[in-house]
């Protein structure tokens, strides 16, 4: 084969043009000038951006919870505390692991495997929670089948030891243990506290290198002490439960008030729900009926009524009223008491429940005066207490009152309140006068609460007094009298309110008296909502709630007794006014 010389090749024997070696130098400087320029700009000038896409690929931000304050009662026993309580999440590109071993981890976390499947492969391949809040001991069985891609995160869950019996004045919390209902949101910012965090770097497979910057750490929530006593809320919760179930009724509710520090020692409702286990929960479980719900207080404000006339030297315990024949022509509308009682006196008013007497005090009284008294005494605004949901209840401007309004509202119609609202207005009555503020946390035993003066303490003595006849011989209250303890209260029975009417077979029952009589130390309400078992009058459906509820709360707090001789309870029929 004939060898070829390249040096003697035309194509390299061709002289090159010397502009074509110029210009690729020239291109090559210019390429490099733009590679110099571009590093400069990503490095130097704008280098923000892509730092920033940087950080978002490898660091990361973990949080550090803060462990949830906890929930005492007045004596220091647990009503909500937080637990550890891992959360499994999974990064499911990263998951290997057989259908056996998804099985075990689907049976370890109670949930079906085709979920478990489910979860694994949504659209989101970087991260899904798998099941939030599970117990550390299986926390620890997970950490055990070291499925790859299968992760923990630290969190905290709410337990809530008394459940029931304390639920709507405890609340709950969410997932996020964000609170949603009661002392738990009312109080949320305390208990939250503040989450910490850590900046990190992981690697692709979420395992942490390195640790970037200062720690944060978390700050636990504060504790809070409230002025329930864990014993006498259960035990109120008990004795209204039994007595809807007993009277067939819708709900109950039940509010003990320490009459000299204005703290709410129960606030019980039933039906009632399990804090940290609301699967099943209806509305009707999580409605704090004593708080919520309005309704005209009927006979509970004749006390109050009679109050107002003593106070203002009107009428005198010994006036005497005439209540003959037992009904009472006002415009078109007749007022009627169950008897004719004839002639009462003014304390036999409040005795007999007459609805004829108490409009006849109040027709010695102004509207502007009737209205000051009641307002003073929480009707018509919203209660001053740090809870969620409490109503407002409706008392209209005393300019736009009839006189036939007047004479309703004497004896509690034409007006609305909730249950709370009613016990808090005879604070007025159990401490010598004065209005005093309800609390829900723990003040200091048995110091007296300054109040808001509304009677002379000489006037609440003397109603207390006629209180103290309802419960005796020829009151509408007998069933609620103690062994051991002088009680006084008003029974309440009322039509509810149905449209613009009322419902013709549905009731509301209800009882608010103070113990002792001489020297107040508790204010209890109780409330049955439409009783359907034969009876549905105050006086035999929720005074014995009353005096169950009292006698139990006085032996707790250990007050003396102040009577050394049992009651004298008449078996007779219970009748009493609407």
């Amino acid at each position: 084969m004939k060898s070829i010389r390249y040096t003697s090749s035309p194509l390299l024997a061709s002289r090159t043009p010397v502009w074509r070696s110029k210009f690729i130098v020239a291109g090559l400087a210019v390429a490099f000038l733009g590679l110099t320029g571009r590093a400069a700009y990503v490095q130097v000038f704008d280098n923000a951006f892509f730092q920033k896409q940087g950080d978002q690929r490898v660091l990361r931000t973990l949080e550090l919870p803060a462990s949830r304050g906890r929930i005492f009662d007045r004596n220091g026993l647990l009503l909500a505390s937080s637990v550890v309580a891992p959360s499994i999440w999974a990064i499911p590109e990263d998951v290997k692991a057989d259908e056996g071993e998804l099985r075990q981890l689907a049976k370890l976390l109670n949930m079906p495997l085709k979920d478990l499947q489910h979860k694994l492969g949504e659209e989101d391949r970087s991260f899904v929670w798998i099941k939030r809040q599970v117990d550390q001991s299986v926390a620890q069985q997970i950490a055990e089948l070291k499925i790859a891609g299968i992760h923990q995160r630290k969190e905290y869950k709410r337990v809530y030891p008394e459940g029931a019996a304390a639920a709507h004045v405890v609340g709950f919390t969410d997932i996020e243990n964000k609170g949603l209902e009661g002392v738990e949101r009312s109080f949320d910012q305390r208990l939250a506290g503040r989450e910490g965090s850590r900046r990190v770097i992981k690697d692709r497979l979420g395992r942490v290198v390195e640790e970037v910057g200062e720690e944060v750490p978390p700050v636990d929530g504060q504790d809070i002490q409230l002025s329930i006593d864990s014993k006498i809320q259960f035990f109120a919760y008990q004795k209204v439960r039994d007595a809807v179930v007993a009277n067939k009724a819708k709900s109950g509710s039940v509010v003990v008030l320490d009459s000299v520090t204005g703290e709410v020692l129960a606030l019980a409702n039933y039906p009632s729900y399990a804090p940290d286990d609301r699967r099943h929960l209806t509305g009707a479980q999580l409605r704090n009926v004593a708080l919520t719900d309005t309704f005209e207080p009927g006979s509970v404000m004749k006390p109050i009524t009679v109050a107002t006339a003593l106070d203002l030297g009107r009428v005198t315990p010994q006036t005497l009223i005439n209540t003959s024949p037992g009904s009472y022509q006002l415009d078109r509308y007749t007022v009627r008491d169950t008897h004719n009682y004839g002639t009462l006196t003014v304390s036999g008013v409040i005795q007999k429940s007459s609805n004829i007497g108490a409009l006849k005090i109040a027709q010695r009284l102004s509207p502007k005066e009737m209205w000051n008294v009641y307002t003073a005494l929480g009707y018509g605004r919203k209660p001053e207490l740090d809870f969620p949901g409490a109503a407002t209840g409706r008392l209209r401007p005393w300019k736009s009152w009839k006189p036939v309004e007047q004479a309703t509202m004497a004896y509690g119609y034409g007006l609305s309140g909730s249950l709370f609202q009613m016990v808090h207005s005879y604070t007025a009555l159990a401490h010598d006068g004065s209005v005093i503020p309800a609390t829900l946390l723990r003040s200091t035993e048995g110091q007296s609460t300054p109040g808001l003066r509304v009677f002379s303490a000489k006037t609440a003595s003397e109603v207390r007094k006629m209180l103290h006849l309802v419960t005796g011989p020829g009151g509408t209250g007998q069933l609620a009298q103690t062994v051991g303890y002088s009680v006084g209260g008003k029974t309440g029975t009322a039509r509810k309110q149905q449209g613009k009417g009322y419902a013709a077979h549905k009731y509301r029952a209800w009882f608010v008296g103070i113990a002792p009589i001489e020297q107040p130390r508790i204010i209890v309400g109780v409330m049955v909502d439409e009783p359907s078992n034969g009876t549905y009058y105050g006086g035999t459906v929720a005074a014995p709630v009353f005096s169950d509820v009292v006698q139990q709360t006085l032996r707790i707090k250990g007050v003396p007794p102040d009577m050394a001789v049992k009651p004298e309870i008449l078996t007779q029929k219970v009748e009493e006014s609407f």
